[in-house]
């Protein structure tokens, strides 16, 4: 076994069997940098109707704090709100606006008579004004009215649906959609438990974590399916690595997809969710294979027999892997046709780079780098090759991207524990996910859960 192929093994491996300690609880929301530039909203709390006496608070608390972790918008502190009123015609435009306020939210929540809870809400741009003629002449008037809409929900979804609201505001004021209402999967491990590693599924904010999968033996790698519903991971139970797909909502449907001597590891869906890429040493050296979800017949893409490939992601056209190699001495990002099955290196800059994947509209690759020594997120414009740090932190690993291509989430180390964090794309907002207890590790962003 030569020098470079130890080095990315033990990599992978001390993740797997690393010591840490967590709690199935929520993760917190730390903001660490950023906010200062963004955007000055307002959300006020919505007015209840209804017969129960503990009324639905949290509906603009989440839309505010969804909004604030864009990194785009610095929601105004409840206490300093200048109105509170429910409706866009009580909404005192001039007042907002002698205090630099871009944008009031307001809203109403009603019981309905079988329990459900009817949603309303309107977005109030409190500075946009257009001109039309009136009687012949060109006058000024209001368009303030951005969007407005409302839904009847049931009471226990109506957290996840503030995240949807949050999402709709920050389509209208950006342009781009929203990912609030998404769900982050992650790994920890909980040594007083009797299967102390587990797999974790919550909301993008942390919150409501659910165990998908427990085990005394360690889980690593999770990937979602494109449609959201099921989880590629590889598991250990077995006394070596496996590589499983898990529904999230249908019981006892766990499969075992690979399960070869030496190493099966490293699964990625496919845009269209029709194959999985993953690597395997089932062939005497780790290569990078695709695996038909439907005729469950493997292809071998890759053969280089001196150096290891691994960490296959797929472009957004499904046409095309991105992939981590050290055929050029060191740990670098290949992307290779799947047509022509010609692979070229495209990370020139420090002497590591790995784990990389595409933003959605495949102009921007976020990606693991090493430089003098340290790991930081960074990125890669894919037409110029320039390439950007995001982080200050250190020992990063595992980014993701949501699936709007804003934020990335990864594992880092802050105060010598393992910590979940996001940096935008941008790299000016940043904030940690730390967990109450013991540590967190393995984080990707779900697709959009339409």
């Amino acid at each position: 076994m030569n020098r470079s192929f130890r080095a990315i093994v033990v990599f992978i491996l001390a993740f797997a069997f690393s010591a840490a300690q967590a709690e199935e609880v929520k993760l917190d929301f730390v903001i660490s940098e950023g906010i200062d530039g963004a955007r000055p909203v307002a959300v006020l709390p919505f007015s209840w109707k209804g017969t129960s006496v503990n009324a639905p608070s949290e509906v603009a608390t989440v839309i505010g704090a969804d909004l604030r972790r864009s990194g785009r918008f610095n929601p105004m502190a409840r206490h300093e709100l200048l109105q509170q009123v429910y409706k866009y015609e009580d909404v005192n435009l001039q007042l907002w606006r002698e205090k630099g306020i871009e944008a009031v939210v307001v809203g109403q929540i009603e019981e309905q008579p079988d329990g459900r809870l009817k949603v309303s809400y309107e977005l109030v741009d409190v500075f946009q004004k257009e001109q039309e003629v009136r009687n012949g002449e060109l006058v000024t008037v209001d368009r303030n009215r951005l969007d407005g809409y409302s839904s009847i929900v049931r009471a226990k979804d109506l957290r996840f649906h503030a995240h949807r609201i949050a999402d709709r505001i920050y389509e209208k004021l950006t342009g781009e959609r929203g990912a609030f209402a998404t769900r982050i999967a992650y790994v920890s491990v909980d040594r007083s438990q009797s299967k102390p590693y587990r797999l974790m599924v919550a909301d993008s904010d942390g919150y409501a974590p659910q165990t998908l999968f427990a085990s005394h033996e360690p889980i690593m790698s999770p990937a979602w399916s494109p449609d959201a519903q099921k989880l590629a991971y590889v598991s250990f139970e077995n006394g070596r690595s496996e590589v499983y797909i898990q529904s999230l909502y249908v019981a006892g449907d766990r499969k075992r997809v690979a399960a070869f001597e030496g190493i099966n590891s490293a699964p990625s869906f496919s845009p269209d969710g029709r194959r999985l890429a993953l690597t395997l040493s089932r062939d005497g050296n780790p290569e990078i294979y695709v695996l038909d979800l439907v005729s469950f017949r493997f292809s071998r893409i890759t053969r280089n027999t001196s150096s290891i490939e691994t960490e296959a992601s797929w472009t957004p056209d499904g046409q095309t892997l991105l992939f981590t190699s050290d055929r050029g001495r060191g740990p670098q990002i290949y992307r290779q046709n799947l047509a022509s099955n010609r692979a070229h290196r495209i990370t020139w800059e420090g002497n590591y780079n790995a784990s990389a994947s595409l933003t959605p509209d495949g102009k921007t690759m976020v990606l693991i780098n090493r430089t003098n020594g340290v790991f930081h997120v960074a990125v890669q414009d894919m037409e110029s090759n320039a390439m950007q740090t995001l982080t200050k932190t250190q020992l990063d690993e595992s980014p993701s991207l949501a699936p709007n291509g804003s934020m990335v989430i990864y594992a880092t180390v802050y105060g010598n524990r393992q910590v979940l964090s996001v940096v935008s794309t941008d790299g000016r907002f940043k904030a940690r996910l730390p967990s109450r207890q013991g540590e967190v590790k393995a984080p990707v962003w779900s697709p959009f859960l339409d």
